[in-house]
């Protein structure tokens, strides 16, 4: 009898966005899958308390409290794209550890890659959105010798391991 899953049997079907991508990135950051702030925002990163915003507003020089389609434009014109490893799953609540590890489904990596060939960095968005890209991308995909894979520690609030400081620094990894 096969055993049951980590306990997301009521977990709603959840489905991520499409990337923040222009065709010209260098650069894709990965998170694992949107949180409810995020999913009900219809917005990469809302809840307040999660740092990406202001990380990614101090190394790209803007303001990370204008409106979103302005820091959407930020990302854009500094050559970062952004997106989730799956593109479905189950899991209650926001946290990463809840995912239902049989209802992941990946995003189309293979496509977006054709679809971006400057792409030179890929950095995940804390542990799980790597180990997951390992698991579920990188045996479709196999090899990427041109792209150089970086984790980065999360910038959810559930991670309150590191400073804001910390983070910052570990994130200037991202720039191209």
């Amino acid at each position: 009898m096969p055993a049951p899953s980590r306990g997301c049997a009521a977990a709603p079907r959840l489905r991520g966005f499409a990337p923040i991508a222009a065709p010209d990135a260098r650069v894709l950051v990965l998170g694992s899958m949107p949180g409810v702030a995020s999913l009900r925002a219809g917005e990469y990163y809302a809840h307040p308390q999660n740092a990406f915003w202001r990380i990614m507003g101090t190394l790209l020089d803007f303001e990370p409290g204008m409106a979103y389609a302005g820091r959407v434009a930020a990302l854009a014109a500094g050559r970062i794209a952004v997106w989730d490893v799956l593109a479905a799953c189950d899991r209650p609540g926001s946290l990463d550890s809840d995912i239902d590890p049989g209802s992941a489904k990946p995003n189309r990596f293979g496509e977006f890659f054709l679809a971006h060939p400057e792409l030179r960095r890929v950095c995940f968005n804390g542990g799980t959105a790597a180990q997951l890209y390992r698991r579920h991308v990188s045996p479709v995909l196999g090899p990427q010798p041109e792209i150089r894979f970086l984790r980065l520690p999360s910038t959810s609030p559930a991670h309150a391991r590191l400073s804001l400081e910390a983070k910052l620094e570990a994130w200037r990894g991202v720039l191209p």
